[in-house]
């Protein structure tokens, strides 16, 4: 999908989370965007590569994919959280953000690239220019405009 219609498709949930949960959209969307290569990969509408975890009640789905087997990249099949829409992944996106301590500080961060700061700082990728990324995307796009018409009122 192009990368204005993945915007256009995810921006009424990305701006709801910001209202909701304080995380701008402009994080949302370009954490979205690099994570699943602008909706290419989502399978069961996962957007954020997140496996489901020993607490996770909810549906699954297979994929192949490739991790790193005593360093070396080794085709696998992993189970990966699905979801029913895309709102429902970036409402449990938020939850993963809210309910772990270690992203705490993300919340005292008020733009989306202070979150991307945050969010590497924090240990979500092991990619050091996790956070360059996600702000070159924010940049490319000007996503950061949408952040002022989703926030939370004062």
């Amino acid at each position: 999908m192009a990368p204005g219609e993945f915007i256009e498709l995810l921006l009424p949930a990305a701006q709801a989370c910001h209202r909701a949960a304080g995380i701008p959209a402009s994080f949302t969307l370009a954490q979205a965007a690099l994570e699943s290569s602008w909706g290419a990969r989502a399978p069961g509408f996962n957007l954020f590569g997140v496996k489901p975890g020993p607490a996770w009640k909810g549906a699954t789905v297979l994929v192949d994919t490739h991790e790193f087997v005593s360093g070396v990249r080794t085709p696998v099949k992993c189970a990966f959280r699905a979801y029913g829409n895309w709102s429902a992944c970036i409402e449990d996106h938020a939850d993963f953000f809210r309910q772990n301590p270690r992203y705490k500080k993300c919340f005292l961060e008020g733009t989306g690239e202070g979150w991307a700061h945050a969010v590497a700082a924090a240990g979500y990728a092991t990619d050091p220019a996790y956070a360059d990324k996600l702000i070159a995307i924010m940049r490319g796009r000007n996503l950061v405009r949408y952040d002022a018409s989703s926030r939370m009122p004062a």
